[in-house]
């Protein structure tokens, strides 16, 4: 289809804000790119003419050609947009509702970030928005500012929404700054430009020196507003974790309640069916409701004791006595079954005490009052006091306990203990006949 004014003009008046529109006129647009002049100025007299949405649309338009253009290079209609964007960006800025002048805005600042136009007609455009702002009776916030207008800002966000302002417009100062200095740089060190007269040379570097010093500042001033902006992010975000532990507390008390009510419901119900009294109903209805529990997240975590055991010098009093070396202990060396021990250094020797009045000390008489003990017979104290060789030669008592204990040792049962103990060739005659 052959590019005609007329042509045109039925394109821009079939514009919709679909991206399939706008993309579809944008390259039939750039398809026609030698008539660059000439569509460009079309496109502005449809701006003068269009309504406020078709303002924006129109925009849109503009949007789609310039970012195409300069991604594939073929910038003829970029460069007929650069002198009449910044005129026709204030007249579809001019006299659109606050919606429509906040995309206006997301465009420019698209435009900025990307670099779609060159620095002065970038700064121009916006210039001339913040004197559409100016000149209203309610001024509004320079450019960048439009996403946090006052009066569609939240109340949780109110703190950090001039903090989130003032971040945009130090960005938006800085960027600029930092991509000259940069493209600077690589002109001044790239291996292939042209060699300079020293003059001209030292000249190079100072100025940039000072341009690189410029984008360190912007930078900076860009750190410490971003530095700010996450204080008040981490601010409000305490302050919303304690709104969110609050909130769920109150659900679960609300829950709770209403589950009691749909409890008492079920129970009125019930009573209703089963065709009880009033008053009895009416007791159903008085009875106590559960009370909501404490969330677990709102209850005070109970202090736990350590485990670990004090050291033991904390047992140890302070300033005790050391602990005495313990002496070497001497073993006591075996002795035979036949050998008696010998008698201690110093024996202890019983003394005779004096029997009270009315007693003896004879031993057949009782130490006791009204006490009589009979008289042990003489032949049994005798033969138990009467010493035996045995058969290895040791004493009768002697023997007469080894033998008791082998035969107690090859018993089976406690009667067989009790009548080895007895047992033997060694018992006396009149002992077995008091046996």
């Amino acid at each position: 289809m052959a590019f005609t004014e007329d042509s045109l003009k039925a394109k821009l008046s079939s514009l919709n804000e679909t991206q399939e529109a706008i993309s579809t006129v944008g390259q039939w647009i750039l398809f026609h790119r030698r008539h660059a002049e000439r569509i460009t100025q079309v496109w502005l007299q449809r701006m003068r003419e269009s309504t406020p949405n078709k303002k924006l649309v129109l925009i849109y338009l503009a949007n789609e050609i310039a970012q195409t253009s300069k991604m594939r290079k073929k910038e003829d209609l970029l460069r007929a947009y650069e002198p009449i964007i910044a005129q026709a960006t204030a007249i579809a800025y001019k006299g659109s509702p606050h919606e429509t002048q906040n995309k206006i805005r997301r465009v420019v600042e698209v435009w900025r970030s990307r670099q779609i136009f060159s620095m002065p007609v970038q700064q121009d455009v916006e210039k001339q928005i913040d004197e559409v702002d100016r000149s209203k009776s309610s001024r509004k916030p320079a450019l960048g500012g439009s996403l946090f207008s006052g009066s569609s800002i939240p109340p949780d966000l109110a703190p950090v929404a001039p903090l989130a302002t003032s971040l945009q417009k130090v960005d938006l100062n800085a960027k600029p700054a930092v991509v000259t200095a940069n493209q600077d740089y690589e002109k001044l060190t790239n291996p292939n430009a042209a060699i300079l007269s020293p003059p001209m040379h030292a000249a190079s570097l100072a100025a940039l020196v000072k341009k690189l010093a410029v984008a360190e500042g912007a930078v900076a001033e860009s750190i410490k507003a971003r530095e700010s902006l996450v204080a008040g992010l981490e601010k409000l975000l305490d302050a919303t974790r304690e709104k969110l532990v609050q909130d769920e507390a109150q659900v679960s008390d609300l829950r709770t309640r209403k589950d009691a009510i749909e409890s008492r419901k079920r129970e009125v119900e019930a009573a209703i069916l089963k065709g009880l009294s009033a008053a009895e109903t009416n007791k159903i209805s008085a009875a106590p409701l559960p009370v909501a529990a404490t969330p677990p997240s709102a209850q005070e975590r109970p202090q736990v004791e350590e485990l670990t055991p004090p050291p033991m010098e904390s047992f140890t009093p302070t300033g005790s006595p050391q602990q005495a070396p313990t002496e070497a202990f001497e073993p006591v060396p075996d002795l035979g079954d036949d050998v008696m021990p010998e008698a201690v250094s110093h024996p202890v020797e019983p003394e005779t005490a004096p029997a009270p009045g009315q007693h003896t000390t004879q031993p057949e008489y009782a130490t006791a009052i009204n006490d009589f003990v009979p008289p042990v017979p003489e032949d049994l104290l005798k033969s138990l006091q009467h010493a035996r060789p045995g058969a290895e030669g040791g004493v009768y008592g002697q023997n007469a306990y080894q033998n008791a204990y082998k035969k107690r040792k090859m018993s089976r049962s406690a009667a067989e203990d009790e009548f080895a103990a007895f047992a033997g060739e060694g018992i006396d005659d009149n002992l077995g006949e008091l046996i």
